[in-house]
């Protein structure tokens, strides 16, 4: 006999209230509550740091605004995510939802950090859904193998544009002029 699972709606989600010491976060994929563990120090380390060269890029250009998790991104009524790190451009701002605090639509820019406990949906379903939904640009980030691949959105599908390991530049196609030297990254 097959059970039939109900998917949540982000409304739903929205009124869902969670303990206090549950340190975790939450994502509603396809309609499934999806828990994350916490980051880790060298996860936080390397997002701050990419986050540092993203905001004086946007500060410099005025192109837009970057944000970073815990930030609910809506793509639909049954996919909402927490981007490590995304960006909107200045001519796409009316997805910010100044209301409800929340963004609604796709970013421009999406990159996930990879961690043991989310790499496999950063690099499957929710890869899938941030090319279905139109995120131009959607970076990996590896700690592991000191890596970042750059997807960039072409005919309505990802196609990986760069991978650079331990050095060398990654280089946005969506973002003008933004670039990351990755070495420094990586150091500890």
């Amino acid at each position: 006999m097959e059970v039939l699972r109900k998917k949540i709606t982000y409304q739903e989600f929205r009124q869902m209230e969670f303990d206090d010491s549950d340190e975790a976060w939450y994502e509603l994929i396809n309609g499934e509550l999806v828990k994350k563990q916490s980051p880790t120090v060298r996860h936080q380390r390397i997002s701050r740091k990419i986050e540092r060269i993203l905001d004086v890029h946007a500060q410099k250009t005025q192109a837009g605004e970057m944000f970073h998790a815990p930030l609910d991104v809506v793509l639909d009524d049954h996919n909402t995510y927490h981007p490590d790190i995304l960006f909107i451009k200045k001519e796409r701002s009316f997805i910010i939802d100044n209301t409800e605090e929340v963004i609604i639509g796709a970013p421009d820019l999406v990159i996930e950090i990879l961690s043991k406990s989310t790499a496999g949906d950063d690099r499957g379903v929710k890869k899938d859904n941030y090319e279905k939904f139109g995120v131009r640009e959607y970076w990996l980030v590896d700690p592991k193998n000191k890596s970042i691949e750059v997807y960039t959105l072409i005919d309505e599908r990802y196609k990986l544009v760069s991978y650079v390991v331990e050095n060398g530049l990654a280089k946005s196609t969506v973002l003008e002029g933004f670039e990351i030297e990755i070495e420094p990254v990586f150091e500890e």
